[in-house]
C-alpha cells in the first residue's frame, strides 16, 4: 500500500556538523522540533540511487534512541527505500550493525550512538550513517551532509503508526517493509566463524578459569551473555550489568580503569577468583582486557593481537599488513616489522582504516582510545577481541599478564599513557593547540629536563588508497631516544573540547619493564607541560581521565 509523502517546512539549525563518529549532541538538543528530521533529511538528500533499497538501523539503546527511530522509520518510507532492518528493541551494537549491513547487502545504515559518552536525559545522543561497506562516512560524504544542513528547507516524512519493536516480525510503512531482527544472530554467526569456539568453551568450562565480562549497562549485554554463556557455555553471571539502561544506570560506559574501576579492583583481588576480565563501551565497538592485577593497554592489546594472529583460524594464513592511529602506541610496529608486512599510520577515525581493509592492505588495526577491529567488519569491535583474546588463552594456556610480559621481554615495551582533560573551554583548546602549531618551527634541539626534541609535525595523512589528503591531525613531539608525546582535540564529546595527551616511551631493558606507567613517563608528563602550557592555559594541574 502507498502512502502519501507529507512534506514540512523547516530551516536550519546551526552546528549540524558531523564529526569523525557523526553528530553528538546533548538529547535536549536532538529533543527540539525538528532538530533530528532536519539531520536525517540531510543524509537522505545527500543520498542517491537509494530507492527500493535496504537501509539498516538500531542504537546503543540510550534514552531517545526509541523516539529517533520511530521518526527515522517514516522518513526512510518517505526517502523511498523499500525495506528497513531494524534491531528488536531498537538494539543494534555499532559492529553488529556492520555485520548486518554486509551480510544482507543493504545499501547503508543509521546507527544512533553516542559511543561511551554518558546516557539519559541530561546525557548524550548520536546519529552517524554508515556506507554500505558497513563502515562509517567517508568525509567528503559527511562534509556534503553538513553543507546540506545548512540550506535545508523542507523534510519528508509519512504518516503512520509506531512500529511494535519488541518482537521479531515483519510490518510495513507505505510501501516499504520493516523487518525487525533478531540483533545478536548475524553477528555472532560471523564471530563464530573467526574463533575456534570449541576450544574457548573448552577454557571457560576449566575449574581453574574464571573470567567476568562488564558490559557496563550498555548494549553489548545481550551480545556477550547469548555468545559468552550461552553458546560458549561460561557459568551464568558471568556476565554483569547485562541489562541495557537509557542511563547506562547513571555510569560512563567507558571501558578504562577509571569507569570500570569495579571490574579493575575485582582482578586485583585474589579471593575474587578471577583469572581474566573483559569490558566494552556504550555501543559495543571498544573493549578493556584486564588479567590478574594488570589492565592491559589498548596499544599493547592491538600488538598482542597481531604478535599471535597464526592461533587464530580466520588469521592463521597471514596478515595483509596492520594498521594504527597515529596516537597510538607504536607497538605494533614492530610486531609488524618481524612479520615483514606493512603498518600503516592513519588519522583517528575508524574511515581510515576502512579504505586499507577494503583495500586488502590490512588485516588488523586499532586505536589507543581501546579500539581493535579486523577486516570482517569495518568497524571497532569489542566482543571480538575479547574472544580474540579467549583464543590465544585458550591455545598458550598462560594468563594474559604473562602473554603480555612475555611480549615485552621479546619486542621491548612501549610504555603509554593518555591524559584526558575534559570539559575544558572550546576556546582554550583552540589557543593551546594554534600557540603550540606557531612554536613548532622551534622546537628541535630544544631540551627539557634532559630531554632533547629531534622533530615536531602537525600529522598529516595521504591514504595510499585514494590520495585524499587530512592535514592538522594531531601534533607530535618526538625526541630523540624515540619517546613521543602527541596533542589533539578530541571530537567525540558534546559540551567544550577534551585535550588528549599522549606520552610514549621505548623500554628495551627487562629490568625496567616493570615501572609504574606514570613513573616511567614522569620525565615525559613534566615535557608535557613545559611545551604546551596545559596548567597555564587551561587552569587544570591534572587531567581528569589517566588510561
Amino acid at each position: 500500500m502507498s502512502r502519501q509523502v507529507i512534506s514540512i517546512p523547516s530551516a536550519p539549525f546551526p552546528g549540524q556538523k558531523p564529526g569523525t563518529s557523526g553528530l553528538r549532541k546533548k538529547v535536549t538538543v536532538f529533543q527540539q522540533e525538528r532538530y533530528l528530521e532536519n539531520f536525517v533529511q540531510a543524509i537522505f538528500d545527500t543520498l542517491s540511487g537509494q530507492q527500493g533499497q535496504t537501509l539498516v538501523l538500531g542504537g546503543d539503546g540510550r534514552y531517545h534512541n526509541d523516539v529517533a527511530i520511530q521518526t527515522i522509520l517514516r522518513m526512510a518510507a518517505a526517502a523511498g527505500f523499500g525495506r528497513v532492518l531494524v534491531g528488536r528493541d531498537g538494539i543494534l551494537s555499532t559492529p553488529a550493525a556492520s555485520a548486518v549491513i554486509r551480510k544482507w547487502r543493504a545499501f547503508g545504515g543509521i546507527i544512533l550512538s553516542a559511543s561511551h559518552n554518558a546516557g539519559g536525559p541530561d546525557g548524550d545522543f548520536g546519529i552517524k550513517y554508515n556506507l554500505g561497506n558497513g563502515g562509517p562516512a567517508n568525509e567528503s560524504f559527511t562534509e556534503a551532509v553538513y553543507r546540506r544542513t545548512q540550506e535545508i528547507t523542507v523534510y519528508h516524512t509519512v504518516e503512520a503508526a509506531d512500529v511494535d519493536l519488541r518482537r521479531i516480525d515483519e510490518t510495513a510503512i507505505g510501501d516499504m517493509r520493516v523487518s525487525v531482527i533478531d540483533p545478536v544472530a548475524d553477528y555472532a554467526e560471523l564471530l563464530e566463524s573467526l574463533f575456534d569456539f570449541d576450544r574457548i568453551a573448552a577454557l571457560l568450562a576449566r575449574a581453574d578459569f574464571r573470567m567476568r565480562f562488564d558490559a557496563m549497562h550498555a548494549v553489548t549485554g545481550p551480545y556477550a551473555r547469548a555468545i559468552l554463556e550461552g553458546r560458549l557455555g561460561a557459568p551464568a553471571g558471568t556476565v554483569v550489568n547485562g541489562v541495557p539502561l537509557p542511563d547506562f544506570a547513571g555510569g560512563h560506559p567507558d571501558p578504562n580503569p577509571v569507569y570500570a574501576a569495579d571490574l579493575v579492583a575485582a582482578l586485583a583481588d585474589s579471593k575474587s577468583g578471577l583469572s581474566f576480565g573483559a569490558a566494552s563501551d556504550g555501543d559495543g565497538d571498544r573493549n578493556m582486557i584486564v588479567g590478574r592485577n594488570f589492565v592491559v593497554s589498548p596499544s599493547d592489546s592491538l600488538a598482542v593481537l597481531a604478535a599471535n594472529h597464526a592461533l587464530i583460524p580466520a588469521y592463521a594464513g597471514g596478515l595483509a599488513g596492520v594498521a594504527r592511529s597515529m596516537p597510538t602506541s607504536c607497538a605494533v610496529d614492530r610486531v609488524a616489522k618481524e612479520l615483514g608486512i606493512p603498518c600503516y599510520e592513519t588519522p583517528t577515525g575508524w574511515k581510515y582504516f576502512g579504505s586499507l581493509l577494503d583495500a586488502g592492505k590490512c588485516t588488523l588495526c586499532g586505536e589507543e582510545s581501546a579500539g581493535t577491529g579486523s577486516d570482517h567488519v569495518r568497524e571497532k569491535d569489542g566482543l571480538w577481541a575479547v574472544l580474540y583474546w579467549l583464543n590465544i588463552l585458550a591455545v598458550r594456556e598462560m594468563p594474559a599478564d604473562v602473554i603480555v610480559r612475555e611480549h615485552w621481554r621479546h619486542f621491548g615495551r612501549n610504555v603509554y599513557s593518555r591524559h584526558d582533560y575534559e570539559g575544558i573551554e572550546t576556546a582554550q583548546g583552540d589557543r593551546l593547540m594554534n600557540e603550540l602549531r606557531a612554536r613548532l618551527p622551534q622546537l628541535p634541539g630544544a631540551e627539557y629536563g634532559g630531554l632533547r626534541i629531534a622533530a615536531a609535525d602537525d600529522f598529516a595523512y595521504t591514504d595510499p588508497v585514494d590520495g585524499s589528503r587530512s592535514e592538522r591531525q594531531g601534533i607530535r613531539i618526538l625526541l630523540d631516544d624515540g619517546s613521543r608525546v602527541v596533542f589533539r582535540l578530541s571530537g567525540t564529546g558534546t559540551e567544550g573540547a577534551t585535550l588528549r595527551v599522549y606520552l610514549e616511551r621505548f623500554v628495551s631493558d627487562p629490568g625496567q619493564h616493570e615501572v609504574p606507567t606514570q613513573e616511567a613517563l614522569s620525565p615525559l608528563i613534566g615535557l608535557a607541560e613545559a611545551v604546551a602550557q596545559i596548567a597555564g592555559i587551561t587552569g587544570r594541574k591534572d587531567p581528569d581521565v589517566i588510561s
